[in-house]
């Protein structure tokens, strides 16, 4: 069973490597949710949506923005 597990996070571990280099960098300077400057409210946190990098100025924002992501990914520059 350990051996399993291990395999199993080291398989899941190469898969995210191997798909950091295709992920689209954030291009805004602001929280996609609040508007806020990023670092404004302490260090940025970033998450990976569909391939697109989201930076969000804090946690509750994650949770808005997971509420209707449509919404806040059309604010994106195409």
């Amino acid at each position: 069973m350990k051996t399993k597990l291990t395999t199993l996070i080291t398989t899941a571990l190469l898969g995210l490597t191997l798909n950091a280099a295709d992920v689209k960098p954030y291009p805004l300077k602001t929280c996609l949710v609040s508007g806020n400057e990023l670092g404004s409210m302490g260090k940025p946190i970033t998450k990976v949506y569909d391939g697109q990098e989201i930076k969000f100025c804090c946690k509750p924002c994650i949770k808005k923005f997971e509420a209707n992501q449509a919404k806040f990914l059309s604010k994106l520059p195409k």
